[in-house]
């Protein structure tokens, strides 16, 4: 079902982000995690794409059997960079094939260990260059767009990057899923400086849990995310102390509270990336009243 459909409902609801094994053999431990997952009864669960568009098949398959076999609303990512006219279009049309009908158009990162990577393909640049054309050639398609309370990066300016979300809005976008954040002040006055630009698609606030400290530096260094002052300190002092479990209790407790004000201060919903661990959503969801 259309994402975008099912938001127009106005009801609160959580959704998950998955990532694709890179290993056949550690599916059936990742659809495990899926099952377990399940009783959130999530709105969607979306599934990422690989730097120039490495893991392709495996999203195929996830999706396909996402919606097949657990009765999930998938929703499959889609990178443009280095792609082929034809190449998307065979993604595209393998996502009909399968029944998946929501796509989130990204323009991509380089693939790995090239960052000066430069697209060969002049119709496929940015995001907006693949929102536009899904919408086009698959009318069909619910496209989700990226945004960036903190801006992206690359982008000179917030101002800047809030033209670029208006753009892919203009060009098919139905919704907007943000960048991970760990100040929910970033968050709605991003989306109050969206609405004055004349953004009108949903933004759903993008939550990612800090299960491992090394991890999230790195994360935070590529994607430009700021995290609060004190928190990082808290999550020194919690490894120094206790090591990885003492910094993953406090990951989930602060992903939790931070869910918790985002539902209360009027967020549509909380978009989770799970980084594949059942567990840590499921503490973090928990007692969150998505009935307000």
């Amino acid at each position: 079902m259309r994402i975008s459909d099912l938001l127009a409902q106005g009801k609160r609801f959580v959704s998950l982000e998955f990532f694709p094994p890179k290993e056949k053999d550690a599916w059936p431990a990742f659809f495990g995690e899926v099952e377990r997952l399940a009783v959130l009864n999530p709105l969607f669960v979306s599934v990422t794409y690989g730097a120039g568009g490495s893991t392709q098949v495996n999203t195929l398959e996830l999706v396909a059997r996402l919606k097949r076999d657990h009765g999930l609303n998938p929703m499959a990512h889609l990178t443009c960079v280095g792609a082929s006219e034809d190449s998307l279009r065979g993604f595209l049309d393998s996502l009909g094939q399968a029944g998946v009908d929501n796509v989130l158009a990204l323009r991509g990162d380089p693939p790995q260990g090239q960052p000066d990577f430069k697209p060969e393909n002049a119709a496929f640049q940015h995001a907006s260059d693949l929102a536009g054309f899904i919408h086009a050639a698959y009318p069909g398609m619910c496209i989700g767009v990226a945004g960036y309370p903190e801006k992206h990066p690359q982008a000179e300016s917030l101002e800047q990057d809030i033209d670029y979300l208006l753009l892919k809005q203009q060009r098919g976008g139905a919704f907007a899923i943000t960048q991970l954040f760990f100040n929910n002040d970033h968050y709605f006055a991003f989306v109050e400086r969206c609405r004055a630009r004349g953004i009108t698609i949903p933004i759903l606030p993008g939550v990612l849990p800090i299960l491992n400290l090394a991890s999230i530096k790195r994360i935070l260094s590529l994607c430009g995310a700021s995290i609060p002052p004190d928190y990082l300190a808290r999550l020194e002092a919690a490894n120094d102390g206790g090591g990885a479990q003492a910094v993953r209790d406090l990951g989930v407790a602060f992903a939790h509270d931070q869910c918790r004000d985002l539902i209360a201060r009027g967020a549509p919903g909380v978009h989770l990336y799970t980084l594949n661990k059942a567990q840590a959503c499921l503490d973090i969801v928990r007692d969150l009243d998505l009935e307000q």
